[in-house]
């Protein structure tokens, strides 16, 4: 497994994602009050990306169906979506935001 850098840690604001793409996983990385958490950004009820719907409190919320999933579990939290979320390790490394893939 190798681990990707995503940005300066300074750069990321609270509860607004940064996505990466490597190869065909897209990647949402977020900053939560309590550290840095990365997800699959592709719901997994139908396509739509995560990272453009609307984040609060260790939540993010479809776009599209409005399905929630817990940020730092990936739990699906309601219906349509039934299907958890992948999550990836995440940590800082010489000030920058890496997640684990």
């Amino acid at each position: 497994m190798t681990w990707h850098d995503v940005a300066p840690e300074g750069d990321f604001e609270p509860d607004v994602p940064k996505v990466v793409q490597v190869g065909d996983d897209r990647i949402a990385v977020f900053r939560l009050d309590d550290g840095f958490y990365a997800i699959s950004d592709i719901c997994t009820h139908e396509y739509a990306l995560l990272s453009d719907g609307f984040c609060e409190e260790g939540k993010i919320e479809c776009p599209l169906h409005q399905a929630c999933f817990d940020i730092r579990s990936g739990k699906a939290l309601d219906e349509p979506a039934e299907i958890d979320l992948h999550t990836y390790p995440t940590r800082v490394e010489g000030g920058v935001v890496q997640f684990q893939l």
